[in-house]
């Protein structure tokens, strides 16, 4: 059913492959570990499914690769990044960054430190660069893409795509459904976006740490880059970077709310003060007095 797909299914992950597969147990090489990539059976019939999927990203990277005649990093640096004056965004830096970059992870299958090297391990068994990571940037440099976005496609002068393509890309295509635009997501009031931004906000976030939510409504951009997965002392860092996501969405929307009335108050706490469910699974009050009768208290050591 692989024909059957469009490429506005692979936007909105309904293309019906799988979330991914481990391509780095499988290739020796980039090559082999795409063909590994197209080859991998689907789930569900194409359009059938809601199924956010790396591979998907993959695919569409195949197919600017496919009609432009380019690789995909040189045909993003040549159409998007250089013209915008993004020059520290790219794939695949050179060892010379290596110290403007922050490390990734400590203990990576790989079996070395992570620094300067893209962390996903599907990405790096494509050879680094993929539709789905892989991309190094700077607070500085997404600011320009995100004000690019905000002003419709264009930024001094320069223009990347057309006001009615941003529109599409950012609209939510399933207003019933899920928060999937094309490509992008958009704010669910209850995710990492924060619970203040506006109605057509949309962004995007990376497993590293990394978010962009950009807001037309208040012409407001929140960019985070975090390293989460390095060295991480919390037990379940997904969940400490999900509420500072979270928190600096909303201290951001607070600090420029420009609507009818007054201000809104900062809150007493955020979620990161509470930091609820950071270490250990969060049980009910009931659940944590139940003790087996055979169990015993153990004495605390200092």
């Amino acid at each position: 059913m692989k024909d059957d797909i469009t490429v506005q299914q692979l936007l909105e992950h309904r293309s019906g492959l799988p979330a991914g597969r481990d391509l780095w147990r499988i290739a020796l090489t980039p090559g082999e570990a795409r063909q590994a990539a197209i080859d991998t059976p689907l789930e569900c019939a194409p359009g059938s499914c809601y199924i956010y999927s790396d591979l998907g990203a993959d695919m569409l990277g195949f197919i600017v690769e496919a009609v432009s005649g380019e690789r995909l990093d040189v045909f993003m640096s040549e159409h998007v990044f250089e013209p915008l004056g993004m020059e520290s965004t790219f794939f695949r830096p050179h060892w010379t960054l290596r110290d403007r970059i922050a490390p990734t992870e400590l203990t990576p299958p790989r079996g070395y430190p992570l620094r300067g090297e893209v962390h996903d391990e599907n990405a790096f068994a494509l050879g680094g660069v993929a539709g789905h990571a892989g991309l190094f940037s700077t607070a500085t440099d997404l600011a320009v893409f995100a004000q690019m976005m905000l002003n419709g496609g264009q930024l001094n002068g320069v223009r990347i795509v057309s006001d009615s393509t941003v529109s599409l890309f950012t609209r939510r295509a399933d207003p019933d459904g899920n928060t999937r635009a094309l490509g992008w997501d958009t704010c669910g009031h209850d995710g990492s976006c924060g619970r203040y931004l506006g109605k057509r906000a949309f962004g995007h976030t990376g497993f590293t740490g990394t978010s962009m939510w950009i807001d037309p409504d208040r012409d407001l951009f929140v960019i985070l880059l975090t390293n989460r997965v390095h060295a991480a002392r919390a037990r379940r860092p997904s969940k400490v970077i999900a509420d500072i996501r979270a928190d600096v969405a909303d201290a951001a929307a607070l600090s420029v709310f420009d609507e009818e009335g007054d201000l809104l108050a900062m809150p007493a706490s955020f979620r990161a003060d509470r930091a609820v469910g950071w270490n250990r699974p969060v049980r009910s009050k009931s659940a944590r007095h139940k003790r087996p009768k055979s169990a015993k208290k153990k004495s605390s050591s200092k």
